[in-house]
């Protein structure tokens, strides 16, 4: 009964900590990818809820990410705080170790792990479909026309305009100049006016230009008239309207385009689609080895037709050049020669599409084996952040927000470097995938058991890098004495 309560005792203050610092967290990590994508979202008039639904899936999507920094950093916190508060020494005089103190929270952990891995397996999919789709289409979308002063804007295609100045509360554009190209260069049309408006039609698929008091020029040049003699027509107006083909509109795609790429994908169809593209990269490699090989091996002597009637290239190989052209006469082996020369060259430029071919299903694998291994790799990442924050915050014994963040921030940096290297050596092919992805945890894991091992035996750990210097430095010197001595016994 007494462990009991003492569990949930722990477990209280680690989940009233832990359900703060996962909104803060996933506030950051959101926060990040905004940035990234905050170009595509700018200045194309969206409204407000296409944006909240493309911040939902957006923060959604990223609760896999949020969820081992949220536990570095909660651990860290309660960990600390029961230091500070000399909390973790009585449970200790209570005869308490400090791994049976962790025992409940790598219970927890464990169930987190499992539980992020069936929301990454399925949910995340279909979120990020959604997600991709609605970031797609807001890429497609044409900006909104926001014409400045004293330049030129082109954000139309096929018109240039320059204002000179404009009356935001009258939403009037004073001494306008429009240079239209829609219809092609040669039948440009030049017009010049005082003042003038642009809305928007109710349909929002055109644009209305009011123009006031000004002049138009336009060349009237046809597929048979002389470029020396080009008829052009002159307008003077006071008030003219200009419909430009302009669609405001936001329009979705369709979701079959993104749940064919990695990222609307669960692990049985990304190792589905991972067998289809090396399956393809191997067909294409053997059609190189069987079809395109022997022709060269022969100096471009035999047809296509002598060759490809045979399986492999050992059974090719039993078959001399002597023994296909026996009987052949001088006008025929002629006619070999050249076909076989033609055949050769036709090679000769296929071999590169056929190798770039392979390379780019080769390199699709890679990424689509990535996304697979990550779902593992995060999932584990909550119990190795745990190992790594509860014994850190048991030997610094500061709790709050100021010092365990800054470990955090540091910790998590860290994380981001190495598994970000990982990332592009696995997918550049220079590593193999496992080795690029399960970097991050196989170097932040030692340092989580070192931690946790040295937390248990009460070891005090200073963590300035002056410290762990003289640390090293005097531990080396002792060890060069020892040495030193038995030198001079021998």
């Amino acid at each position: 009964m007494r462990l009991k309560r003492l569990n949930s005792f722990l477990l209280s203050e680690f989940f009233g900590t832990f359900g703060a610092t996962f909104f803060v967290c996933l506030f950051v990590v959101l926060m990040e990818f905004l940035f990234r994508y905050v170009d595509e979202m700018v200045g194309k008039g969206l409204a407000f809820s296409v944006l909240f639904e493309f911040f939902s899936y957006a923060a959604l999507s990223l609760v896999p990410m949020a969820l081992p920094l949220a536990i570095l950093l909660a651990s860290l916190i309660t960990f600390g705080g029961f230091g500070e508060r000399l909390e973790l020494l009585s449970m200790k005089a209570a005869g308490i170790s400090l791994t049976r103190i962790m025992r409940p929270f790598l219970i927890v952990m464990c169930f987190m792990s499992v539980g992020i891995f069936i929301y990454s397996e399925l949910a995340i999919p279909a979120i990020q479909t959604k997600l991709w789709t609605l970031l797609y289409s807001m890429k497609s979308k044409s900006p909104e026309v926001e014409i400045p002063e004293g330049s030129f804007y082109s954000g139309i295609e096929g018109y240039n305009f320059y204002v000179r100045s404009k009356d935001n509360s009258k939403k009037l554009l004073y001494d306008i100049k429009i240079y239209d190209f829609s219809k092609g260069f040669d039948n440009a049309v030049v017009m010049a006016a005082d003042s003038g408006r642009l809305k928007s039609s109710d349909d929002k698929l055109s644009m209305v230009l009011m123009l006031y008091s000004g002049e138009s020029f336009e060349n009237l040049k046809e597929q048979n008239t002389s470029a020396s003699s080009v008829p052009y027509r002159r307008e003077t107006f006071s008030y003219k309207e200009v419909l430009i083909d302009f669609d405001a509109n936001f329009s979705q795609m369709d979701e079959s385009v993104i749940s064919n790429k990695y990222m609307g994908k669960n692990l049985s169809e990304l190792t589905c689609a991972i067998d289809s593209m090396l399956h393809h990269a191997d067909s294409l490699d053997h059609a190189m080895r069987v079809l395109y090989i022997p022709t060269y091996f022969d100096r471009g002597l035999l047809s296509i037709n002598s060759i490809t009637q045979y399986d492999s290239l050992p059974e090719y190989e039993g078959y001399t050049f002597e023994k296909l052209t026996a009987g052949l006469s001088s006008n025929d082996m002629m006619e070999l020669y050249k076909r076989a020369v033609r055949n050769a060259n036709r090679m000769k430029i296929d071999i590169p599409f056929v190798h770039m071919a392979k390379f780019s299903d080769v390199k699709r694998s890679h990424r689509f084996d990535i996304e697979r291994h990550r779902k593992f790799t995060l999932s584990l990442a909550c119990i190795v952040f745990f190992l790594i924050g509860a014994p850190l915050g048991a030997i610094v014994k500061k709790g709050g927000i100021g010092l365990p963040a800054v470990y955090s921030i540091i910790l998590f940096i860290l994380y981001y470097v190495i598994d970000n290297t990982g990332y592009k050596m696995a997918r550049d092919g220079v590593w193999m995938v496992w080795q690029g992805v399960w970097l991050s945890t196989i170097v932040l894991l030692p340092l989580g058991l070192f931690l946790t091992y040295e937390a248990a035996h009460d070891r005090s750990i200073n963590i300035s890098m002056p410290a762990f210097l003289k640390r090293w430095i005097k531990k080396f010197g002792k060890q060069s004495e020892v040495d030193s001595d038995n030198q001079t016994q021998n």
